[in-house]
């Protein structure tokens, strides 16, 4: 894990335990948490046009940033408690999605790889 992400996840850890939180952050919890906060991120862009969700105002972009913050914050909570590497993960996520999108075949596409062409591997 980075610097960052380990620096960050302490001072997560301090935080929960700081208030006997830790009993609460199963991973079930946790990943529900994460959802929860995902949908509110979400919500900041429901009914607008595209290209209103592009040109957020100042407030709007800085209460999207909050929420993004809780779905950061949630995951690397989750990533800890089952001891993953997020940043491993998120690397070798890319090196499959590599595979899954050739060039050729994905680009100015937004099909998922499976309508791509049928000899690509569905890892």
């Amino acid at each position: 894990m980075s610097h960052e992400l380990h620096a960050l996840a302490e001072q997560l850890r301090q935080f929960a335990q700081a208030r006997a939180w830790e009993p609460f952050h199963s991973p079930k919890n946790l990943a529900s948490a994460l959802i929860v906060e995902a949908a509110e991120l979400l919500e900041h862009f429901q009914w607008l046009t595209e290209a209103q969700s592009d040109a957020l105002p100042p407030d709007k972009k800085e209460a999207v940033g909050s929420e993004m913050a809780d779905v950061l914050l949630y995951l690397v909570q989750l990533a800890t408690r089952l001891d993953i590497d997020l940043i491993d993960a998120a690397q070798r996520k890319m090196a499959c999605n590599e595979r899954r999108y050739p060039v050729a075949l994905a680009r100015g596409h937004s099909r998922k790889y499976d309508a791509l062409d049928d000899d690509l591997p569905a890892d």
